[in-house]
């Protein structure tokens, strides 16, 4: 064969082979550990949450899955590390519904859409509205009253300005006609243990995080978000029960990848997730915090992002909240 026709077509080969490796590379992913970023501060709602499913994606997937916390910035630091990190499946985001709320109300680096890419929603959970022990008001109608009578004097802490337990409380002042005072902390923990400690008097709690106290007497669950009352409080009624019809808000956990990212590769982690959130200890972990398993799909998870960027746009602006 000439030498011509050898050197041509080993660039043939060459070629063929440089067109089918970024295949053959989703394929075969992952071949490096997996990083899932998580905007929090441990003990908080969403870390157990990611440290489980990162175990059994570990298991699954045979590469080490390592839980970064980079809170911060209410949840901006972490987010943005996401949004530029190389779009290859190895950098993932463990976020929960304030990734749409944060940037309608201040600038961000990066936009909650455009910049990521939708894997899979893992699970919800409802919020406790919760007072001191010490607020003079056994049930919702009598801390409305107290509100009115004492309007800005009842202080609630939340995880940040912008985190749905922070909207809950302005959802709260616009339904009943009262002014709270919000008081925000860098995460759900801090927040939860000023208020046992008597430097706030109200908060909407994640249930991981404030039943513990409620069951030891230690905080006073007035109402829970839910449309229906929750398992671990029987007693507790709904905020529509309580004197409050309408009112209902729920919080989203779910995995964001940088945008970009291959769609394969997406599908692959898709997949993992949906089946990873069947498993016994995983309800046992969701069970144990008063979360519901709530599985979207990639593409479903993007048509929730939409609705959720919409629902807290009238929330924001109608109570014009501000950082």
């Amino acid at each position: 064969m000439p030498k011509s026709s050898v050197v041509a077509a080993c660039l043939a080969a060459l070629a063929a082979l440089v067109a089918v490796s970024p295949l053959q590379a989703q394929d075969a992913y992952p071949t490096k550990p997996i990083r899932i970023i998580v905007p929090f501060p441990p003990g908080g709602s969403v870390d157990p949450l990611a440290r489980v499913v990162g175990k059994h994606l570990q298991e699954t997937l045979g590469q080490p899955v390592i839980i970064d916390n980079r809170p911060g910035g209410n949840t901006v630091i972490g987010t943005d590390a996401t949004a530029r990190a190389a779009p290859d499946g190895y950098t993932l985001l463990m976020t929960a519904t304030s990734h749409v709320t944060m940037p309608q109300l201040t600038p961000t680096p990066f936009d909650p859409i455009k910049d990521f890419a939708p894997v899979a929603t893992l699970s919800s959970s409802d919020m406790i509205l919760v007072t001191n022990p010490s607020v003079p008001a056994s049930n919702l109608r009598e801390l409305i009253a107290l509100a009115k009578a004492q309007p800005g004097k009842l202080n609630y802490g939340s995880a940040g300005t912008g985190n749905p337990n922070h909207l809950a409380g302005e959802l709260f002042d616009m339904m009943a006609g009262v002014k709270t005072t919000h008081v925000p902390y860098k995460g759900g923990a801090a927040a939860v243990s000023d208020l046992v400690g008597g430097q706030v008097q109200m908060a909407y709690g994640s249930p991981i995080i404030v039943l513990p106290f409620i069951r030891a007497g230690r905080l006073k669950a007035i109402a829970v978000t839910s449309p229906v009352r929750m398992g671990a409080l029987p007693q507790v009624p709904t905020f529509a029960e309580a004197g409050l019809p309408g009112y209902s808000l729920k919080i989203w956990y779910g995995l964001l990848a940088p945008a970009a990212t291959p769609k394969p590769v997406i599908a692959k982690l898709s997949a993992e997730i949906m089946r990873i959130m069947l498993l016994p200890d995983v309800k046992e972990v969701l069970d144990t915090a008063e979360m519901e398993r709530f599985t979207l799909s990639a593409e479903q998870f993007s048509a929730q992002l939409l609705l959720d960027m919409e629902k807290y746009h009238r929330i924001i602006t109608t109570a014009d909240v501000k950082l």
